[in-house]
């Protein structure tokens, strides 16, 4: 009997229903199997009440609040929100709207992010079947698959999704689609005796079983809960960010303290000293930074989405620039996820590689296989029971109906120009003995135009071909399956009298056949890019050993004396992770193990993957990436999705977030250059006989030019020329390094100095040497944004609203002098044009110099 399906709700989610099959209901009299009475009725609602329904665990819910809460305890956040209330309080109502802008946007994305994390959890409940065909109390009965219990009767067919943990006790040509829950791409056989795993597919023939375990105890329950177990932590950039808010928080506050009692011992009134300390907290610290962040991740977010890379997760847009290691899965990442021949070998030993995409019948042979080759392929056709089926509405490429091993003979006969339909039409089928996982073969018998038959048969190659006449043959299997290939052989007779396809006639080999999921066509320049951007790719799959070392090989990261870690022969060692590029045989947890040994050893990991296997380590990852043809877990589980399931696309994405820390990084030169040379000119001014060398509110107006819209324009700056021809940075390495903080530095003392030494002679002369600072520090913070832009690549779009937006600032610097109203409010006093134009050319100076210095480094 079949578990009734409703396709929209399950199959679509993961994978297509079995092309051409609707849902089907089988009558009793059509039920193939012993007559069984299952459980009683009672029983099944005594045990439902012992062990729950059958459904994955539920996310806990969270209240608002509660997500609100966890959002704004973070450092930085936390830092925004007193200088917020220190604003509010002088009345500086921009700041404050701004500030409060900032806060409430970041608190908005971590929350969205919170709930889009426990959807990954509700997803796996979605990929459980909804109904279920049991037997209780004697007959069949259709019951939700939540109120499955242990020890309740199912029936499968053909396209089903397993709705429980199943021992089969019938099995007829059953084999099983795991490839969502183990990365295995060939179906696997299942005989009596053995498990089906919940949320795995009925690929063919007919089963039944006794269900063992439900819920959370199934296959998919222990992956939903390895998932809800899994919270990722803060992203390198958060780290590093909160590390930085504290910092400058401590700081600010001891060097305006100092400000404050300077002020207060040379005469300065304890009022206005405060006002002015509180002022230079607020002036010291970038409150822009997390707009900057903010608004360079969703550029980055939508230059990605561009590429048909959506990123789920701000964050993980500069995350990626972060990476030292990606860990991708095989199947339907590195690989298509489509079975195919790749190599053949006829019947005199000649040998033929075989390429094309997925079950398009167009691709090429190369080989010199000839009549005898056609004769291969023709064989394999014959002895078929699968179907190729053409684009249409609902596809856009070429798929698969039937086995997807035998699909793949059908796309191996067009490659060598035959004609699937038209061989099977001149051949019809008259017999046959269908495959057996005892026998591990399947002959048929054809009726040939001539009146003769033609005996067809093809499995193993240990129990089609014949020892002492094909020993060739034999060796050429071996080698095929040392590649990682699945290997058929065909053999062949031609006989007058119809044969038993149960005893055929002595055979003659046609050939063998290797079959494998073919490397993705971009996979090879993917891992050399990987590798030229110093980002180490690891292969983990739950794949054959034999099958990982053939794709570590093909991908060039897997060399010569390399090993390759298996996960069914004990527990990984961190020396093992640490030198480990091919990962097999690997289950979720360990992969989860993988994935935690190489952080705790400092490094910053991508996960790759499309199944419901992966989806606990790309939640563990410091970043997931999910392929958008894969099953919707995954994508859950992922802050990146590839709709177009192109890993190179991966290795752009890292570009883009290299690009985004870079420029995070040319806000803080700029910005904290800024910062420190208002702390140095507010601490140096009472030594050179200025007592208060700027108003508080003078501070605050610097401050809101500066930090506002140029910081925020620095944000968008291109990439570097050499982005992804550089390592990645140190994890460990603080924001403020490898060199920056020596450039902020100097940043902040060539504005300082000059600031200082303008006040001074201005002080000489006997002009308003406080409107001169305040011009000659505000225009030459300005000047340094200019001098820190991207060096970019020839060709490379320029940023053209960082030269607008510094434009705009110096006009509205300059009107803090000019202007009637912003003097009385800023405190300042006009002043000639020929001292502004000399307060100008000393305020280009450290932009000057900043920029010459670059270009000769």
């Amino acid at each position: 009997m079949s578990t009734i399906r409703q396709v929209g709700a399950v199959m679509s989610l993961d994978r297509p229903a079995r092309p051409g099959r609707a849902a089907v209901m089988m009558s009793p009299v059509e039920a193939a199997g012993p007559a069984v009475r299952g459980l009683s009725s009672d029983q099944a609602a005594a045990r439902l009440a012992e062990d729950g329904p059958n459904v994955v665990a539920a996310p806990p819910r969270r209240g608002i609040a509660g997500r609100v809460g966890r959002q704004l305890a973070d450092p930085l956040v936390a830092l925004l929100m007193a200088a917020g209330a220190v604003t509010a309080a002088l009345g500086d109502l921009p700041d404050t709207l701004i500030i409060l802008l900032v806060v409430c946007v970041n608190t908005v994305i971590g929350v969205v992010q919170e709930v889009r994390a426990d959807a990954a959890i509700a997803a796996l409940d979605r990929l459980a079947a909804p109904l279920a065909r049991v037997v209780r109390d004697g007959r069949d009965q259709i019951v939700p698959a939540a109120e499955l219990v242990r020890g309740d009767h199912v029936r499968l067919e053909a396209g089903d999704v397993v709705p429980a943990d199943l021992v089969l006790d019938e099995a007829q040509r059953a084999t099983f689609d795991e490839s969502a829950l183990t990365g295995e791409s060939v179906p696997v056989h299942r005989e009596v005796t053995e498990t089906a795993g919940a949320g795995t597919v009925l690929a063919g023939g007919r089963a039944a079983g006794t269900v063992l375990a439900t819920g959370s105890a199934s296959a998919l329950g222990r992956i939903s809960d390895l998932v809800a177990r899994t919270r990722p932590g803060p992203t390198p950039l958060q780290r590093r960010i909160s590390a930085l808010g504290r910092i400058l928080g401590v700081t600010a506050v001891v060097v305006s303290s100092l400000v404050f009692a300077a002020g207060v011992l040379s005469g300065q009134p304890v009022v206005r000293m405060a006002i002015t300390a509180v002022s230079l907290v607020v002036a010291a610290v970038p409150e822009s930074l997390p707009a900057v962040v903010t608004l360079a991740l969703a550029l980055g977010a939508r230059r990605m989405a561009r590429t048909r890379a959506i990123p789920r997760r701000l964050h993980a847009v500069e995350t990626l620039g972060s990476v030292t290691v990606i860990a991708s899965d095989k199947t339907g990442t590195l690989t298509e996820n489509r079975m195919a021949v790749q190599q053949a070998v006829t019947a005199d030993g000649a040998r033929c590689t075989v390429s094309g995409s997925g079950y398009n019948p167009t691709g090429t042979v190369a080989g010199a296989g000839g009549e005898p080759l056609r004769a291969l392929a023709r064989a394999g056709v014959l002895c078929n029971d699968a179907s190729l089926l053409p684009p249409d509405r609902d596809r856009t490429g070429w798929a698969a109906a039937g086995d997807p091993m035998e699909a793949a003979l059908l796309t191996f006969a067009a490659r060598c120009g035959l004609d699937p339909d038209a061989e099977r039409a001149a051949a019809p089928r008259v017999a046959e003995q269908p495959f057996e996982q005892g026998r591990r073969r399947m002959t048929t018998v054809h009726r040939l135009p001539s009146g003769a038959h033609l005996v067809v048969c093809k499995g193993a190659p240990e129990t089609v071909l014949d020892p002492a006449v094909d020993a060739a043959l034999l060796a050429a299997a071996a080698e095929l399956a040392a590649d990682g290939l699945r290997v058929l052989a065909v053999a062949t007779a031609t006989v007058t009298a119809r044969p038993d396809p149960a005893a055929p006639p002595p055979l003659r080999a046609a050939g063998l056949v290797g079959i494998g999921d073919p490397l993705r066509a971009t996979a090879r320049d993917t891992a050399a890019a990987f590798e030229r951007s110093g980002v180490r790719l690891l292969l983990i799959t739950g794949d054959h050993p034999g099958t990982a070392t053939a794709v570590g090989r093909r991908l060039g990261i897997l060399r010569p004396g390399d090993d390759v870690a298996r996960g069914d022969t004990g527990a990984l060692t961190a020396t093992d992770i640490e030198h480990t590029r091919v990962y097999a045989r690997t289950q979720p947890e360990q992969k989860l193990d993988i994935i935690a040994a190489l952080q705790k050893q400092g490094e910053v990991v991508a996960m790759t993957g499309d199944g419901v296997n992966d989806a606990p380590a790309l939640r563990r990852a410091d970043i997931g990436v999910a392929m958008g043809s894969g099953t919707e877990v995954a994508r859950q589980a992922a802050e990146l999705v590839l709709v177009d399931d192109n890993l190179g696309t991966v290795a752009d994405a890292i570009g883009e977030g290299r690009r985004i820390y870079d420029n995070i990084r040319r806000f803080l030169r700029y910005g904290l250059s800024g910062g420190v040379a208002e702390l140095i000119v507010m601490l140096a001014g009472p030594l050179l006989g200025m007592p208060l060398a700027l108003l508080p509110a003078q501070l605050l107006w610097i401050n809101l030019l500066t930090h506002g819209v140029p910081g925020v324009a620095l944000g968008a700056e291109p990439a570097e020329e050499d982005v992804l021809r550089r390592p990645p940075r140190s994890p460990q390495e603080s924001v403020l390094g490898a060199g920056l903080l020596r450039g902020i530095l100097a940043g902040a003392g060539l504005v300082a100095a000059v600031t200082l030494a303008a006040g001074v002679v201005a002080a000489q002369r006997g002009l308003p040497w406080q409107s001169v600072m305040f011009l000659v520090l505000g225009l030459a913070q300005l000047g340094v944004a200019l001098a820190v832009r991207a060096k970019a690549a020839p060709g490379a779009a320029r940023n053209h609203a960082l030269p607008a937006a510094v434009a705009v600032c110096v006009l509205l610097q300059v009107a803090g002098v000019v202007a009637g109203p912003l003097r009385a409010l800023l405190g300042t006093e006009p002043l000639s044009g020929a001292t502004m134009l000399l307060c100008v050319a000393v305020a280009a100076l450290p932009g000057v110099v900043l920029r010459v210095a670059a270009r000769w480094r």
